[in-house]
């Protein structure tokens, strides 16, 4: 019994010791790994701040639209930052949302480049899809509208797009008279095979579109704006059974009773309207 009880306390004894080297190594480990993060914390903040990892100027900066790079003057014509600065200062989404706020600006990625030092932004420009005039103490202001029903100035589309070609639908009065409906006009127009050259939104009451056919009255614009420019296409064919200087107006007002208004004195006349186009 002695010789168990001696061998016991060997045993143990050899357990403790066993595991207080491991404790040891344990310490030793964290102790080796706090330092080596210091080391590696410190040494990225060394280079960090090395003058090397600074925005000196525009010619760092690409900025594309789609496949095309702009100029380094348009660069600077739509960013706001000083030079030089830290480039670990510069704040990526703070650029891309103050370009979101240019007028002809949808979209914006920003992203440092490490080497060479620099940024990259990636910006989707919006899609002009009518001309619009607007009057107003005596100024004529002309800009662009895209599908969505945003307004941009003329003078920074084409800053940008020197060389595309403006759309040929044009739209007379002030966003407000338009941006209510514009979205569902925009898109039962683009869709007609009856080319609407020019909608004139002046008249709140009254929606008139000028069309390869002549002048089309809508009236007050609403949920039946789809359904009039379908009849409407229904009635493409109407110059081909009357002359369309004898025509002053399609009325369209009630598109279950279309009429056309003729030049003479109190003359109308209700076309047959096929069912389908």
């Amino acid at each position: 019994m002695a010789g168990i009880t001696s061998v016991s306390r060997t045993d143990l004894a050899q357990r403790r010791q066993k595991l207080r080297r491991q404790r040891q190594m344990r310490i030793i480990q964290a102790i080796w790994r706090t330092f080596a993060i210091i080391g590696l914390a410190g040494g990225l903040l060394w280079v960090a701040v090395q003058p090397v990892w600074m925005l000196k100027a525009p010619k760092q900066i690409v900025m594309k639209s789609g496949n095309k790079l702009l100029t380094d003057e348009t660069i600077q014509s739509l960013l706001v930052l000083s030079y030089p600065q830290s480039l670990w200062r510069i704040e990526p989404s703070a650029i891309a949302n103050s370009l979101k706020k240019q007028p002809t600006i949808a979209q914006a990625i920003v992203r440092r480049r490490l080497f060479p030092p620099g940024l990259i932004i990636e910006i989707q420009e919006r899609v002009p899809v009518a001309v619009t005039q607007t009057r107003g103490n005596k100024k004529v202001t002309i800009g662009l509208l895209d599908a969505s029903g945003a307004w941009m100035p003329l003078e920074k589309y084409t800053s940008l797009n020197p060389t595309k070609k403006l759309p040929n639908l044009r739209v007379i009065g002030s966003s407000k008279q338009y941006c209510l409906y514009w979205t569902q006009l925009h898109q039962a127009v683009s869709q007609s095979p009856v080319k609407v050259i020019e909608i004139d939104c002046q008249n709140p009451t009254n929606l008139i579109l000028k069309t390869e056919l002549g002048n089309v009255h809508l009236g007050v614009p609403g949920p039946q704006l789809s359904e009039q420019i379908k009849v409407l296409a229904r009635m493409r064919h109407l110059t081909a059974k009357l002359n369309s200087g004898q025509i002053e107006y399609i009325n369209l007002k009630n598109p279950e009773f279309p009429l056309v208004q003729m030049n003479q004195k109190d003359q109308k006349l209700t076309p047959k309207i096929p069912k389908n186009i």
